[in-house]
């Protein structure tokens, strides 16, 4: 930054700690010591376009807009992982009933910036966190830029992690609805073995198929009201109350201005 010319404040981790928490860290420091400003979060290898960052801002300019994010008008990615996103992003709405088609790169208002800084989910997924803020969010259609140098580091076990940290983010939206499949399909299997013991006693039941059916049939009862009752007891415990004791500040090392003097 200093050999560019340009001003700033340099913030060194004692160790990765990941993209997800690293912006998290970030932005706690900002809402604690530049609070006042608008704050942009972006990549650093060149995807995240820096002339987009105008865009970002006009747009934040609304008072009737906390957050802007941006959206890829076209990606360059591999067939696998467009794909795997494509997937993803299906599964997610049917999990979770919302849709996520962003990522880290965004401009926040300083409110929107505390807001997020004291949400615990901000520490697992960025945008998943951005869902679930009720933030007024608009998206921003933006052309994705080539990396600078090199290939990302992030493989596909990487990637799928990340996305499944996503939905954990909802993970009381998730517990319920998959409750209530459950529920359905008890209720589907019970309604099925009292019309095959009906079958059965009508005489219209050919042998061996009312004891292999009515088998199947309570299993899968049993096996969904399990499922069912254990998704209702995680969903009381899935995200308890007390704040998190995980504070910014355990992870920081150095913050130091952009000439390399430490503040």
């Amino acid at each position: 930054m200093n050999a560019a010319g340009l001003e700033g404040t340099v913030i060194r981790l004692r160790r990765n700690v990941g993209h997800q928490r690293a912006i998290a860290v970030g932005l706690s420091y900002v809402t604690d010591h530049m609070a006042t400003a608008p704050v942009v979060v972006m990549d650093s290898d060149g995807e995240d376009v820096p002339a987009s960052i105008s865009e970002l801002l006009r747009s934040l300019d609304s008072p009737e807009v906390d957050l802007v994010v941006a959206q890829r008008k076209t990606r360059v990615e591999s067939l696998r992982f467009k794909a795997f996103y494509a997937v993803y992003k299906r599964l997610f709405k049917l999990l979770t009933g919302r849709q996520i088609s962003f990522g880290n790169f965004m401009a926040l208002k300083p409110s929107a910036v505390k807001r997020l800084a004291a949400m615990q989910e901000l520490w697992t997924h960025v945008a998943s966190c951005v869902l679930s803020s009720r933030l007024r969010v608009i998206t921003c259609a933006l052309d994705r830029g080539p990396r600078y140098a090199g290939k990302s580091k992030m493989n596909f076990v990487g990637l799928a992690l990340h996305g499944f940290r996503g939905v954990m983010v909802f993970a009381e939206d998730v517990l319920v609805r998959v409750g209530i499949a459950s529920a359905l399909m008890g209720v589907l299997a019970l309604v099925g073995g009292l019309i095959a013991i009906y079958l059965k006693v009508s005489g219209h039941a050919t042998p061996g198929w009312f004891s292999v059916s009515l088998g199947i049939l309570v299993l899968v009862f049993l096996q969904t009201g399990s499922l069912a009752l254990m998704s209702l007891m995680l969903t009381g415990v899935s995200r308890p109350g007390a704040p998190t004791n995980v504070t910014y500040h355990h992870f920081i090392d150095v913050v130091e201005r952009s000439d390399g003097v430490p503040v």
